[in-house]
């Protein structure tokens, strides 16, 4: 099995960058990276105005790889837009981002899945609902039996207990039980704006490796990260999946190493 690399990014929040130029350091840290894609796991604006949506289409394009894109619940109308939350949420998303909800990429040894789990008519926490569910199964049907899966969603699946109390969509438990059954290996998110690692453990005795992305150029972290801006690169190989934390360096203004973890297949 060859290698695959994939950039995680989150909750980019145009609208509340936090460091003149940590957008050109993202695009440039990514590129040098030469990676197979670009993963944004949602919250590519702070109020779905036209002109972030914009910003984050002029980010996109700048990479030299493809980009996967997902939304999260920023991407939404606001609720001073409450026809438009609730009938169309997504429409500026759909139109300067991506108009495929839940968009795939694959090669001869990765498949990867996004789902959708912002919504207008639900506030923070996110949904799953059975058309997710079945797009998750449609989509990795498809992988070879030996590809690594990969399933994006902006909201949170598991529950987290080194974060402490944390939003999860609604329908989680149906999606982790989804994603389970189709062998998914890796799920990545964002929303929390923290960044975290770590493997859950299922009943079946199935592991998949939960990548909480933070928020990589915002001034909105929470936690221990609260003032961090960060993102994954992954390494996924034929027995490993490798995530290393790239955090920036407002002094050197450039994004750096900051942790590695490292689990087998």
């Amino acid at each position: 099995m060859g290698v695959t690399r994939l950039a995680h990014i989150s909750d980019v929040h145009f609208g509340r960058i936090s460091h003149p130029g940590i957008v050109d350091a993202l695009v440039a840290d990514v590129n040098a990276a030469d990676v197979d894609l670009v993963i944004v796991s949602g919250d590519l604006t702070q109020r779905a105005f036209g002109h972030q949506f914009r910003a984050a289409r002029r980010m996109l394009d700048a990479f030299s790889a493809p980009s996967l894109v997902v939304p999260g619940n920023h991407d939404v109308f606001p609720w001073w837009r409450l026809a438009s939350r609730l009938f169309d949420p997504l429409r500026r998303y759909k139109r300067i981002i991506e108009p495929d909800l839940a968009p795939n990429w694959s090669n001869d040894h990765v498949m990867v899945q996004g789902i959708n789990s912002a919504f207008g008519w639900t506030i923070q926490g996110g949904r799953i609902t059975q058309v997710e569910l079945d797009q998750i199964k449609n989509g990795f049907e498809r992988a070879p039996a030996a590809a690594a899966r990969v399933l994006v969603v902006h909201h949170h699946l598991a529950e987290l207990i080194e974060l402490g109390d944390h939003d999860m969509a609604h329908g989680a438990e149906e999606a982790l039980e989804t994603a389970e059954s189709c062998g998914v290996d890796l799920i990545l998110c964002g929303h929390l704006h923290i960044s975290h690692v770590a493997p859950i453990a299922r009943a079946s005795g199935h592991r998949v490796v939960v990548a909480t992305a933070g928020t990589c150029t915002s001034n909105r972290g929470r936690g221990v990260d609260r003032t961090a801006n960060q993102f994954n690169l992954i390494t996924i190989e034929h027995y490993a999946i490798r995530i290393e934390e790239r955090r920036f360096n407002p002094d050197s203004r450039a994004f750096e190493h900051s942790r590695d973890h490292r689990f087998g297949r």
